[in-house]
């Protein structure tokens, strides 16, 4: 008990602002420019299960790569060619991945097609890819295919963004085996959840088979709702589980996404001032401090 007279103050510490995933909240700075290019690092966007943000994830982190001054190439590894749709790129009568898996002859910068974002090509894919597992059943060396053909241009990007099916075939082991990393983006809902231990478990098997290199440069939840209970439980339990492999920004449930889809373009440009393309943005500037990306 103070003295009359003599009474002091207790100054507060302010608390350090918390974010969706329990954690502290940082702002994370705007990266250095890089004084050459190349090579590459190789990131796979991979969840077997579908619709859970991987080919949205892939076009706007590319797009926000590229303008922090990276030089993107996204794979379309998806027959559904939903990655070349959304970025506005032809995908019949050009050169697709599917040639470039079948015949070794044919040079990879040959599929390669620019975007309206200035750093961010893609090679493109379309329903033909369907067809590529059957056919690289009896190949040698089957697993290393699309390895072989990004070592031919991976010396001109910083960093390549492949959208993987969502499945665990021999697509998916192919576009894991010629990884560095892998990106998991996770929709914050209960089915989405079971499957990330079998993915996990599918990485482990490819690190200690095919590709000793690979590891998971993070869980990124996406389709985020702070309004109901379920994305906040769902939240809660991939952080208790996975820790700080799980991305501290979170991408929000949004119908600009679909939006952006149509008009063929990133979120970044379609609606640049939206939280959507703010969160791309962190989560860019995220991957580059944890050192996925240079």
């Amino acid at each position: 008990m103070a003295l009359p007279g003599f009474e002091t103050t207790v100054e507060k510490t302010p608390e350090k602002p918390v974010g969706p995933t329990g954690r502290q909240k940082h702002e994370f700075p705007d990266p250095r420019p890089i004084k050459r290019h190349g090579p590459a690092r190789i990131i796979s966007l991979c969840n077997q299960k579908g619709g859970v943000g991987k080919t949205t994830t892939t076009i706007n982190l590319g797009a926000a790569l590229a303008s922090y001054g990276r030089r993107v190439l996204a794979i379309d590894f998806d027959p559904q060619g939903a990655l070349s749709a959304g970025l506005g790129v032809p995908t019949h009568d050009v050169t697709t991945i599917y040639d470039l898996l079948l015949n070794g002859k044919v040079d990879p910068k040959e599929a390669i097609q620019q975007t309206s974002v200035e750093g961010l090509d893609v090679i493109p894919a379309n329903i033909d890819l369907s067809a590529a597992e059957v056919h690289l059943v009896n190949e040698v060396a089957r697993e290393q295919i699309l390895a072989r053909v990004l070592r031919k241009v991976s010396a001109d990007y910083d960093v390549i963004l492949i959208d993987c099916q969502p499945s665990l075939g021999i697509l998916t082991v192919n576009a894991l085996t010629a990884s560095h990393g892998v990106l998991i983006p996770l929709e914050c809902e209960f089915f989405a959840l079971r499957g990330v231990a079998l993915l996990i478990e599918t990485i482990d098997k490819v690190r200690d088979r095919l590709n000793p290199a690979i590891e998971l440069d993070g869980i990124l939840a996406t389709m985020y709702d702070s309004r109901t209970l379920h994305s906040r439980e769902v939240l809660e339990r991939v952080v208790d589980a996975f820790g700080d492999r799980v991305l501290e920004t979170v991408v929000g449930r949004t119908v600009k996404f679909p939006d952006a889809s149509v008009a063929g373009v990133p979120i970044t440009e379609f609606a640049p001032e939206h939280a959507a393309a703010k969160a791309y943005l962190s989560v860019a500037r995220e991957l580059i401090q944890r050192g996925a990306v240079a």
